[in-house]
Order: structure tokens, then C-alpha cells, then sequence
């Protein structure tokens, strides 16, 4: 399109560019109050103003000038306008374990966009290969792009997408798998694979980053590499997050997918493991186990797919005056399943007893977590939580409360029969429920 030549430019700014010739790229002059500011013309957010001209000068820095009556702009010559062009492919060794690398998008997969000026998917599988060169000497990769989108955007639908994709490279030999995901939902997703590829023979490992493979001090490479090479010859099978330990490069951990949380919101050991330690970790060339209960990798064993989800699940979060009108509503609406992300050890207000009650009595499966991270339900210390357990609600230990709405999506995309369902929700299938929990320092 034409307007690409001036990205974030428009009103008067964009008619004087015309004027001068100058599209972005190109070097022009600027001459305004008796000074002269030379360099390239780069691009802007479409939600900056109209008022400013950005250039990068000579020394590296860019400076943005007001365009005024008096401003002068001038072309001086062509440049090369901006593109991203990943450095070719580096040559495969075919004897080295196989592994597919398939691209969902996410920060991991993104680059600057200077149309809003924030980051946006654009790097496929090919490219993440070719700028991280050391992957050749870990795996021949195979790269395939399922989705480009952010991961806010995930839906059921992607999910069960992404694992037919793995199940069908895995079926191919595939010594693992590795899914680079934004890592806003990535533990849904996590949680959702977990579900829909049981019994897996080899790794399945979704990695993140939080900042983009474009800036100096991103995580990507780092967490792709590890990513990789866990898929291709670590000792563990099931589905894993890869991201850093701490907010160093010296380790990556591995967690399982059904028992991590994003905890803040850019640090790069943002992912975190909860009533439980993350399975493994990487530091430098050596995997070392944190757990001795753990799937060992085995090429013989058979994956089950199951990848059938039922979106008409909800998850509420109590707090103080829920209106239980918001429960009616998802009963009436058809919704099949409600978790509750309720107090402490597993408790809501009174006043929604009764709108709970009905859910059950119309065959909605309702269950119970808790809103604290650490912990597991005590549903019959307190009067309250004996009630909910009498009127039906299931509680879910110490399930994390966006696994179990994963889980129960999961469940209902399994079966219609309630009870079959109630019992499937309450069977350990992922490692979802830890069978105690440890205490910690400080409890």
C-alpha cells in the first residue's frame, strides 16, 4: 500500500513529507530555527500526533522535531526503507535428534511495530530458527506456523488445532515438540495440551518470552534454545513452560503444564510452579531433576489424542456482593460448567447458595478453587464450605483455578453425561492435583 511509505505519519506532517519527496528511509535535512538536523526518516505510531518528524541521525540516536511554518524538509537521498530479513537457514545435520518447532506467535515471535509502536507477530518458525544458528547443532528442526496471533486471542478451537498439529508430528517420529506461545495464556494452553495429548512418548515444551527477539535484552533465544534441546533429548515426557529461573540466563526451568501460573507481569522468571517444584532444569549442557515423579521419555508409548473442548464453561471469581444473578444467567444461557474461584480454603457469600443450588439442579457441573496461589481446599472445616459440598459443588484440592476451568472445558468436550463428568473432573489425570501439600518456609 502506498501509505506504507509513511507509517505513522498523516495531517499537515504527511502533506510537507509529500512535498520534500521524502518517504520513510529515505535521508533528508530539516532545517528549523536556525539549525539543521540530518538524518533517516523512520517510521512512527499511528497513534502518535501529527506535529512531529522522527529521524535517525548519524550517531545512533533518534530525535523527533516539530514541524512549524517555519520547518524545511528536505530530501537528500534514497535509503533503504526498514524491513526484517532473517539470516538464511543454517544447514541441517540429519543425524541429530528431529524436533517441530510450531509457531503460534506471541512476544517470542514478534518485532517492533512502529504502526502502534509496540511489538506484533511477525516472526514464523523459519525465522526463529534461523536467528537463534545454535538450534542446528541440537536438532534438525522441522518448523510449521499453526497461528500468528497474540495470545489473548487464543481459543478453544486453537487449542485443539495446535494438538492435532503435535500429535501428528509426534506420530511422525518426532524426537519433541516445541511450541513458542505468547506468554499472556500460555499456561491455558499448557493446562489444554496437557489434557488433549495423554500418554505422550516425548517432550511437548511451550515457550515464552517476555520481550521481543528484536531488543538486546531479550529472552527469547535463550528460552528457545533450552526449549529445543529439552525437546530433543531431555529425559522427561509430557507437556512443559520453558522459561528462565530467575531473571539471569544461567538456568531455564521446566514446569508442568497444568501447574504454572504467569506471576508478574514482565519479569523473565515470571512462571512459576505452584504446590509443587517445576520438573527439571537446564543449566548449561546438564538437565537435573527436581522431582522423581515424572513420565520418562519412551518412543514405544502410544499418544492419546483427545482434543474435543467445551467452551461453555465459566470461571467466577467471588468477591464481596457477587450478584448471584451473574450465575443465573450463565444457567440460563446454557453454560454446562461454572468454576468457582471462591476464599481461602473454598467459600462464597451466602446469598449465592441458592442461585448455586438451581446451577446443580440443572446439570451444570459447578466446582470450587481457591483465589490464594498457594494451598489446597479445607472445604469442611467451616459451616460454608460444608453447605456448597451438600448442594453438589465439587471441590478441586489444589488445582490451580485456570487449569480447572481448562480441565472442566476438557471434560465437558469428553462427555454429555453429568455424572461421567463429575467423576472424570475429579480424576488426577495431568498431575493437576498434587496428592499433598508440602509446607514452605513461612506458612
Amino acid at each position: 500500500m502506498g501509505e506504507e511509505r509513511f507509517l505513522g505519519y498523516k495531517g499537515e506532517v504527511l502533506q510537507e513529507l509529500r512535498k520534500a519527496g521524502a518517504e520513510i528511509g529515505d535521508r533528508v535535512r530539516i532545517a528549523k530555527d536556525d539549525q539543521v538536523f540530518e538524518g533517516i526518516l523512520i517510521p512512527r505510531s499511528e497513534y502518535a500526533d501529527d506535529k512531529h518528524v522522527v529521524i535517525k541521525m548519524r550517531s545512533g540516536y533518534n530525535i523527533g522535531v516539530q514541524v512549524t511554518r517555519d520547518t524545511k524538509i528536505e530530501k537528500t537521498g534514497e535509503g533503504t526503507k526498514p524491513s526484517f530479513r532473517p539470516p538464511p537457514l543454517p544447514e541441517q545435520k540429519e543425524d541429530l535428534p528431529k524436533v517441530a518447532i510450531l509457531s503460534t506467535g506471541g512476544t517470542i515471535a514478534s518485532r517492533v511495530d512502529y504502526r502502534t509502536g509496540g511489538v506484533r507477530p511477525a516472526l514464523t518458525a523459519s525465522d526463529l530458527y534461523s536467528v537463534v544458528p545454535e538450534l542446528a547443532d541440537v536438532a534438525a528442526i522441522d518448523t510449521e506456523i499453526v497461528l500468528s496471533i497474540f495470545s489473548e486471542n487464543i481459543t478453544t478451537q486453537n487449542w485443539t488445532e495446535i494438538a492435532k498439529n503435535v500429535a501428528k508430528h509426534i506420530e511422525n517420529g518426532k524426537a519433541g515438540v516445541v511450541i513458542p506461545h505468547g506468554t499472556d495464556t500460555l499456561g491455558y494452553s499448557a493446562a489444554a495440551l496437557s489434557f488433549a495429548l495423554q500418554n505422550l512418548p516425548v517432550p511437548v515444551v511451550l515457550v515464552g518470552s517476555q520481550r521481543s527477539a528484536d531488543r538486546p535484552s531479550s529472552d527469547a533465544a535463550t528460552n528457545l534454545l533450552a526449549a529445543v534441546k529439552a525437546a530433543a533429548i531431555a529425559p522427561f515426557a509430557g507437556v512443559f513452560v520453558a522459561m528462565h529461573e530467575t531473571v539471569s540466563d544461567r538456568a531455564i526451568v521446566f514446569h508442568r503444564g497444568t501447574k504454572v501460573r504467569k506471576c508478574h507481569t514482565s519479569r523473565r522468571d515470571t512462571f512459576k510452579s505452584i504446590n509443587t517444584l517445576p520438573v527439571a532444569k537446564l543449566e548449561g549442557e546438564q538437565f537435573s531433576m527436581f522431582l522423581e515423579d515424572y513420565e520418562k521419555r519412551d518412543v514405544k508409548r502410544k499418544l492419546l489424542l483427545k482434543p474435543n473442548f467445551d467452551e461453555k464453561v465459566a470461571l467466577l471469581k467471588f468477591h464481596p456482593s457477587t450478584n448471584p444473578k451473574v450465575i443465573e444467567w450463565y444457567v440460563e444461557n446454557g453454560f454446562r460448567g461454572i468454576v468457582l474461584e471462591g476464599t481461602g480454603l473454598g467459600h462464597v457469600g451466602k446469598s449465592l447458595f441458592p442461585a448455586i443450588r438451581e446451577a446443580v439442579a440443572s446439570n451444570v457441573v459447578v466446582a470450587m478453587t481457591s483465589q490464594c496461589i498457594w494451598g489446597r481446599l479445607g472445604m469442611t472445616v467451616y459451616d460454608a464450605g460444608r453447605d456448597l459440598l451438600a448442594i453438589g459443588v465439587i471441590p478441586l484440592e489444589d488445582m490451580l483455578a485456570e487449569t480447572a476451568l481448562v480441565k472442566l472445558m476438557w471434560v465437558l468436550g469428553q462427555t454429555k453425561k453429568v455424572d461421567e463428568a463429575k467423576q472424570l473432573l475429579k480424576t488426577n489425570i495431568a498431575h493437576e492435583f498434587s496428592p499433598r501439600t508440602a509446607y514452605e518456609e513461612g506458612d
